[in-house]
């Protein structure tokens, strides 16, 4: 049985509604910090509002911040600047996205190209990238996954992450990280994100091979636990 605390240390208590307000990030860094978790993930505009708030907590949580969200049709250097722009703001973590079409397209050097443009920009910050896998097994499937796991890996990313939480196709599903966490082999973290809204469904993500959970409500996750 996994406890409360030890899922909780593996959470992004994450805020990317388009209509949150400095105050709804304060207390989501509030909150943060109550129940223990890793990270707070937060959009670009709002990184320094989150590291301000974070000040007050002896035990603060990590800093992270979306680039290219949701759609990753931006221009890499594009990506590059805003990605900087939050680290430079106070964030540790960046979570780009990938472009989707490039990938199911095949076109795996672009993808990995955009990838590195960002790793480039954020050296020192951890880096994990968002693939869309629910819309490249719907649309797709496991080999185009795969390949988009490994463009990562060689460009430098920390982390592999399945969702937006933004895609009609959906979020995070336990085989697709099964299938991540084969393919990074533990090289890599992989970051379950998108629909986890169960301590249930948490659990099966790190029981498939997950090492960070994205969630936005999160205090109803680790309820669950017990």
């Amino acid at each position: 049985m996994r406890s409360k605390a030890d899922v909780a240390a593996l959470v992004d208590h994450t805020l990317l509604k388009p209509e949150a307000t400095d105050a709804d990030v304060i207390a989501l860094v509030g909150e943060a910090a109550d129940l223990g978790v890793f990270a707070v993930c937060v959009s670009p505009s709002m990184v320094s509002v989150a590291h301000t708030a974070a000040t007050a907590y002896p035990e603060a949580p990590a800093i992270a911040a979306v680039a290219g969200f949701p759609s990753g049709k931006h221009l890499p250097d594009v990506k590059a600047r805003e990605a900087a722009a939050a680290v430079d703001d106070g964030a540790a973590e960046i979570d780009m996205v990938i472009d989707v079409g490039a990938a199911l397209a095949g076109k795996y050097a672009e993808v990995a190209a955009d990838i590195a443009t960002v790793r480039s920009a954020v050296p020192g910050a951890v880096l994990k990238v968002i693939v869309e896998s629910a819309a490249l097994l719907s649309l797709a499937d496991e080999d185009t996954l795969v390949a988009v796991c490994r463009a990562a890996e060689e460009s430098g990313a920390d982390f592999v992450k399945t969702s937006t939480g933004f895609h009609p196709a959906g979020g995070a599903s336990v085989i697709a990280v099964e299938i991540m966490a084969a393919t990074v082999g533990g090289r890599l973290g992989v970051k379950a994100s998108g629909g986890i809204r169960t301590a249930e469904h948490a659990v099966a993500m790190l029981d498939a091979g997950a090492t960070r959970l994205g969630l936005s409500g999160t205090r109803a996750v680790l309820d669950g636990l017990g």
